[in-house]
């Protein structure tokens, strides 16, 4: 039995999801507590029980932003965060990111916008070209922190043998 100060962490799934320009859709999400802060990062959210992380991450696309996955896409990050109380109820996630590419679209899943600002806190989707992230300088910070570096090494070197570890 674990000890009862072990960190519960919630499973997930994220897209890093390229247009052919190489541009990278995020998700704009604010949250106020326990302060201010918004964040840009990658399309996704948690496995649900029975569910596996590919049904996760379609489900999650077809949900937020609209799109149906042909094949498989590559796992490229793994993503571990534990902090205590990270999110309500977890003291962190856990997430696999996997490398989407398609064409350029209008991001519109099966949700309205008033369930994404309910539900995942979703306020906008924006295409990001590399420059702009390079050169961002705003308070919004990106998730995770290293997006910018992390993404313009990943269209240099390309896809990597196995999953990079990835941090806040």
């Amino acid at each position: 039995m674990l000890p009862s100060t072990f960190p519960r962490l919630r499973a997930g799934v994220r897209a890093i999801v390229l247009d052919e320009r190489d541009r990278v859709l995020l998700c704009r999400w604010a949250f106020d507590k326990p302060e201010p802060i918004v964040v840009w990062g990658t399309p996704g959210g948690g496995i649900e029980p029975g569910e596996t992380p590919l049904a996760a991450l379609r489900r999650e696309l077809t949900e937020e932003i609209g799109l149906a996955l042909a094949a498989d896409p590559p796992h490229v990050w793994h993503q571990e965060v534990v902090r205590e109380g990270h999110i309500t109820g977890f003291d962190g996630v856990v997430n696999d990111i996997f490398l989407v590419r398609t064409t350029s679209f209008d991001p519109r899943g099966a949700m309205t916008d008033d369930e994404l600002a309910a539900t995942e806190n979703i306020s906008e989707f924006r295409w990001w070209t590399q420059q702009e992230l390079a050169l961002y300088r705003g308070s919004d910070l990106f998730a995770p922190r290293a997006l910018p570096a992390a993404l313009a090494a990943l269209l240099v070197d390309g896809l990597p043998g196995q999953p990079i570890p990835m941090g806040l």
